[in-house]
């Protein structure tokens, strides 16, 4: 039973600004699955939750956990985004985002307290380069005010108005039909791949251009929030020319998507489109012509995204589109609901990617669940609570694999089988849907506001004995929301509860909707400007620094993961560095920054597989740190007491602030073991933007990008961009997106070379080697040779020494040798196996560094 004692009024009078009720740390050891078990930052950061219902509860902490493996520190000047994969797939942006999950992504974040994850991620799509925000429909705009609305901050907003226009004029430019009134967008690009329209088209993956309520829904949403935001800066003609848009979107919406035969609203096609013989005509919706013209189905989930976005709030004439939610013949399943209604004739679940014509999406789920709260509190009544509750439980418990919190793009609705669409590097631990804030705003009901008012509109069923919602960050407040059916739970009475920085601002006897003025009055936020804390061992832009090196790497972990601003501590698919098999007691790690910085926190994240077999990693025994000073290392000597290591926590070292180049973490292995890493930070603070630090000069190999030579050829590379150039450009990236990199992926030969040619002869005695390896076709070579262009021929140089002695993926590579004089250098790589060879950079030197 959760307990706290009972707080009295002089308590409240001169205790901080929150007063807790439920107990975190027994919350959170109530779980057994953690991966993540930084329990310190769960405890600062997110809100606690708790009810009778297990399955609820338990993906309540797992997505919390989830996001954690989702979260991207990208560099210091973007500071923090999200992946969509947990790895980061070629099509994906910079970073790895995809703009498609991004407004769930933000809808969840802007209830961590810290609101500058979301604020980053927010300004993210607009102001980093290589970001991608039309790739994918998403609702941008509308999440930066959605954001605002739990964390208000009224000059980003205003800061953000130019980009959030540029944004939705770029899609009109592109998408917007205007003798139509709505936009086009194919079912590939809205994040729905193979669907029931698509299939009626010759391309079954993409489909053809269609006017979808999901895509222009999201266009409405954002247009609105535009209008306010405009409104807030005080371009009131703006603010009108934004919500005319959205006016006209809405009309446009119910005239043309609505079918009042069918009673939902449907997508209709742009154009003619012929498959099998049968047309599908412009402007008909879903099966009004084509082969299955006249058929009474065609429904899919999207039809329910215009309630997502307050399209049709109170006109409860189109409720009557919610009776197929809970009919078994239309979307209910055992661990639906199914995006497709049950006996549509193209209904169909498949073991294998990407279709959007039976399985269950938790995409779509997470937008189902939020427009049928706001259907049921904005007073529909086709539905009720319970069958909220009912559909939240089943989307909950569809989170598990093997009886533990696990969630993939997609799933069986009738087995909650994920086969097929969680593959090995693929989807795995997934976030592309939402699932906090369907219970904070859905079942307890915090409605956010663009005023100081708190509302409350619970779904959660009075037959519970009780629930708690704790620690909400909302407007600078602390908001805490308690029903005890017996007044025995928690020490405050039989009833519903609110409090606020630990005040109580109401009690009732009952469940019901609750409507405080003034409760949450006005909180400047904090500035964004000055001195910003910043982790100046990121290395994502393929810069020369910061420059990470070991003493030892496992095969098939790579030392630029640790400094990719990403960490999760499972092996599969691993995130990691590790020294597993190591000749040595201890290891280090040493990172250069190119130039002093002024650090004043390292955080080591080890990790621990003990849980798994056959793996000898455990977390260290011990951890020290150096920092490079007047040519000698130097111990950093720390100012708050460290404990022991623990893996899947982070072991963060607190010391005065100090200015260096150069530090080392050394690893004193436990005994018998081997000890490895998910990440290494180093943190400051900055004024941004940093400027980038140049590389350092003398590559012989480096190509501006407009000199002939130094030139570079290969005996093979891959269909997809890796050409051989991209290894003497100056930028070093393992990660799969943005793509720069050489491969030979697809290459007959069992060896494959990558040369380059100085145009000239020189003297060189040094050569780096940044391998490329996916883990998959592309993978380090079984050995490699240098070869030089001597007497008219191809020739080993002699007398080399590689370090690691053994080719090593996602990280450098290192061979010296006594100075040498050539007009081309050549790299001959023995492939490994059936996977092929990749480089991502090359450099060259005549020194010894």
């Amino acid at each position: 039973m959760m307990r706290i004692a009972f707080l009295t009024v002089v308590l409240l009078l001169t205790s901080p600004a929150y007063s807790q009720v439920l107990d975190k740390q027994q919350l959170l050891d109530n779980q057994s699955w953690w991966d993540n078990r930084d329990f310190d930052w769960y405890k600062q950061q997110i809100p606690f939750f708790e009810c009778p219902d297990a399955e609820i509860q338990t993906t309540y902490y797992y997505r919390w956990d989830l996001l954690t493996k989702h979260l991207t520190y990208g560099s210091p000047n973007s500071g923090y985004s999200f992946t969509e994969f947990i790895d980061r797939p070629f099509w994906s942006g910079a970073y790895g985002a995809i703009a498609c999950p991004a407004g769930h992504q933000l809808y969840e974040t802007r209830w961590l307290r810290s609101p500058r994850i979301a604020n980053d991620y927010t300004k993210y799509w607009f102001r980093t380069p290589g970001a991608q925000p039309r790739n994918y429909s998403t609702w941008l705009a509308d999440s930066a005010w959605a954001v605002g609305r739990v964390h208000p901050n009224k000059e980003l907003l205003i800061d953000l108005l130019p980009d959030l226009i540029e944004n939705y004029e770029g899609w009109e430019k592109r998408q917007f039909v205007p003798n139509v009134g709505l936009f086009w967008q194919t079912g590939h690009d809205d994040g729905m791949e193979f669907n029931i329209n698509s299939r009626q088209t010759q391309d079954i993956l993409r489909g053809a251009p269609s006017y979808r309520p999901s895509f222009n829904a999201y266009m409405y949403a954002d247009a609105q929030a535009i209008s306010r935001i405009a409104k807030l800066a005080g371009k009131s003609d703006v603010a009108k020319q934004y919500s005319d848009k959205a006016a006209a979107l809405k009309a446009k919406m119910i005239e043309l998507m609505w079918d009042p035969k069918r009673q939902f609203f449907f997508p209709l096609l742009k154009n003619d489109e012929q498959r099998d013989g049968f047309t599908m005509k412009a402007l008909t919706r879903t099966y009004e012509s084509g082969q299955y013209a006249g058929d009474p189905h065609g429904r899919e989930l999207i039809g329910y995204v215009p309630w997502q976005f307050d399209i049709v709030k109170g006109e409860h004439q189109y409720d009557v589109a919610w009776k197929k939610l809970m009919d078994r013949d239309g979307f209910y399943a055992d661990f639906g609901p199914s995006f497709v209604e049950r006996n549509d004739p193209l209904f169909k679940v498949t073991n294998h990617c990407c279709w959007w014509s039976g399985q269950s999406w938790p995409y779509a789920t997470t937008q189902t669940l939020k427009a049928l709260a706001k259907l049921l509190q904005n007073g529909g009544n086709t539905l009720n609570a319970a069958d909220y509750v009912e559909t939240l439980h089943i989307y909950a418990k569809s989170h598990r694999k093997n009886g533990k919190p696990y969630l993939a793009e997609a799933l069986h609705p009738d087995t909650g089988s994920f086969e097929g669409y969680d593959g090995y590097n693929h989807s795995e631990h997934y976030l592309h849907s939402g699932y906090t804030d369907l219970v904070i705003t859905g079942l307890i009901g915090l409605v956010p506001r663009d005023d100081d008012t708190l509302e409350i509109r619970p779904l959660a069923p009075p037959q519970w004995d009780y629930f708690a919602l704790d620690d909400v960050p909302y407007r600078g407040h602390r908001v805490s929301i308690v029903w005890d059916k017996t007044g025995t739970r928690y020490d405050m009475g039989i009833g519903l509860h609110v409090m606020v920085d630990g005040t109580k601002v109401h009690e009732a006897d009952t469940i019901g909707p609750i409507v405080i003025p003034r409760a949450v009055p006005g909180v400047r936020p904090a500035s964004q400007k000055g001195l910003v804390p910043t982790n100046f061992a990121v290395n994502n832009d393929g810069t020369y620094y910061p420059r990470i090196t070991t003493t030892y790497t496992a095969e098939g972990t790579f030392a630029s993961k640790l400094i990719d601003g990403n960490f999760w501590y499972l092996k599969d698919p691993p995130n990691r560095w590790s020294c597993e098999g190591s000749p040595n007691a201890s290891d280090s790690i040493e990172i250069d920054f190119g130039k002093p910085r002024t650090i004043h926190t390292i955080r080591a994240l080890p990790l621990d597989d003990r849980e798994l077999a056959n793996s000898s990693i455990r977390a260290p025994k011990e951890i020290r740190l150096h920092y490079w000073k007047d040519n000698t290392w130097h111990a950093i000597t720390v100012t708050k007491e460290v404990p022991a290591p623990e893996g899947h926590r982070p072991h963060s070292f607190h010391f005065e602030p100090l200015e260096f180049q150069k530090f080392k973490v050394t690893l004193t292995h436990a005994d018998g073991f081997n000890s490895g890493l998910t990440e290494l930070e180093a943190w400051g603070k900055a004024v941004l933007p940093l400027s980038r630090i140049p590389a350092r000069a003398g590559n012989l190999a480096f190509n501006d990008g407009v000199s002939e030579f130094p030139k570079a050829t290969c005996s093979h590379h891959d269909v997809y961009g890796g050409v051989p150039q991209s290894s003497i450009d100056g930028v070093t990236n393992f990660q799969p997106s943005p793509m720069n990199r050489w491969t030979s992926y697809g290459s007959p030969n069992p060896s494959d070379w990558l040369q380059i040619d100085f145009g000239k002869k020189v003297e060189f005695r040094r050569v780096e080697i940044a391998i490329y390896d996916d883990r998959g076709g592309v993978q380090a070579p079984q050995s490699y040779e240098l070869q030089r262009w001597f007497g008219g021929k191809w020739t080993p140089i002699s007398g080399v020494k590689y370090s690691p002695e053994k080719p090593v993926g996602g990280q450098w590579n290192t061979v010296t040798f006594a100075p040498t004089e050539s007009e081309k250098l050549r790299i001959v790589f023995e492939n490994n196996g059936g996977a092929r060879s990749g480089v991502t950079e090359v450099t060259i030197w005549n020194d010894e560094q």
